[in-house]
């Protein structure tokens, strides 16, 4: 029954590609369609999303990017189907089978998405007071963040009996306002660094960079899907979500992260500035005081427990962080030394 279901729902949105359904089968808002041409992936989308997903999909294509899975038209050239008040588009469905470890697909995924960024980069006019203004808003917000910070330690501190939340944070707070200093001195370097300049690099951002959207053709061939989310923005977009969510487990020193971003600079190499700027967000220990926050004002319905849980999960996501931070920041550093160091030998030549 459920089948038929599925049947009678797909086949007046697959008519419009001329296809005859014999068998539907549902992955949350994809569906597997097997036709009387061939395998095909439905996938749903809200409509407000429609305009501006086939917009950038097309600009990335006609820039040369075709590691994207297509999209096919349908027989008078439209490539969505409103129906229902969803939106639907076809794609071909993918065999994505594990032909690599995850340390390759993740590589593969950022060297793509370094080419994507690259082929859809552009200057964009950025106005001085805006950008002041951007800067100062932060400033003032990390600001707040570090009396929050100063305010509730002292509030433990002073308590005779500690609740096991306000101990467990007495113990982190050390590491969140290290994190929170150092963050801050970066965010105060690239405004040094960019407060005259009138233009920012922009591209087109995936919107949702996971191994979960990169899939793979039978040739091994790897290919961005799910670009719903896609927009002109910073890199930086793109890349601190996925680092986020990659090191958000168990405590680790996660070596393979350092080395994906770098595979990604490699293909896209950031600017000085651009690099300050993400140092200064990735190392930002927002989770962590927004649960404490929470907390303190008693908005959290966790209970006593499971609120030490999850202060407990973004402290080692805050360490994890801390360590790919740490090591970013000696490669970086070491590069200019060397770069100082070529520049003073190339001086002394020019002299002799």
């Amino acid at each position: 029954m459920e089948e038929k279901n599925r049947l009678r729902k797909a086949s007046p949105i697959l008519k419009h590609y001329s296809l005859e359904p014999h068998f539907v089968e549902e992955f949350g808002r994809v569906q597997k369609i097997y036709s009387n041409k061939g395998v095909f992936a439905l996938k749903k989308i809200k409509p407000q999303h429609g305009a501006d997903f086939i917009r950038h999909v097309q600009a990335l294509y006609q820039k040369g990017y075709n590691r994207i899975v297509p999209i096919y038209p349908t027989g008078d050239g439209r490539y969505a189907v409103l129906y229902q008040n969803e939106l639907f588009y076809l794609m071909p469905w993918l065999a994505n089978e594990e032909k690599e470890d995850r340390f390759e697909r993740h590589q593969q995924m950022l060297r793509e998405l370094a080419r994507l960024h690259t082929l859809s980069a552009r200057e964009v006019p950025i106005k001085k007071e805006d950008r002041t203004e951007h800067y100062e808003r932060t400033l003032q917000e990390w600001e707040k963040e570090k009396e929050f910070l100063d305010g509730f330690i002292e509030s433990c501190e002073r308590k005779e009996y500690m609740s096991p939340f306000e101990l467990l944070f007495s113990l982190y707070y050390h590491d969140v306002s290290q994190a929170l200093k150092y963050s801050t001195n970066k965010l105060k370097d690239w405004y040094e660094k960019t407060k005259d300049s009138d233009k920012a690099r922009t591209v087109i951002i995936h919107g949702k960079v996971s191994t979960e959207h990169f899939l793979y053709d039978d040739r091994g061939y790897g290919y961005f899907m799910n670009f719903e989310n896609a927009r002109q923005g910073s890199p930086l977009h793109d890349l601190l979500p996925f680092l986020s969510r990659t090191l958000k487990s168990f405590p680790k020193r996660s070596d393979e992260s350092v080395d994906w971003l770098y595979t990604y600079l490699k293909f896209f190499p950031f600017k000085e500035d651009e690099m300050l700027l993400f140092q200064s967000y990735f190392a930002h220990p927002g989770s962590i005081i927004r649960a404490a926050e929470q907390y303190h004002k008693g908005e959290q319905k966790r209970g006593e427990r499971k609120a030490v849980q999850h202060l407990q999960r973004q402290y080692w996501l805050l360490k994890n962080t801390e360590y790919v931070a740490m090591r970013i920041d000696e490669i970086e550093r070491q590069k200019q030394e060397a770069k100082a160091a070529a520049e003073a030998q190339q001086q002394e030549g020019a002299q002799s």
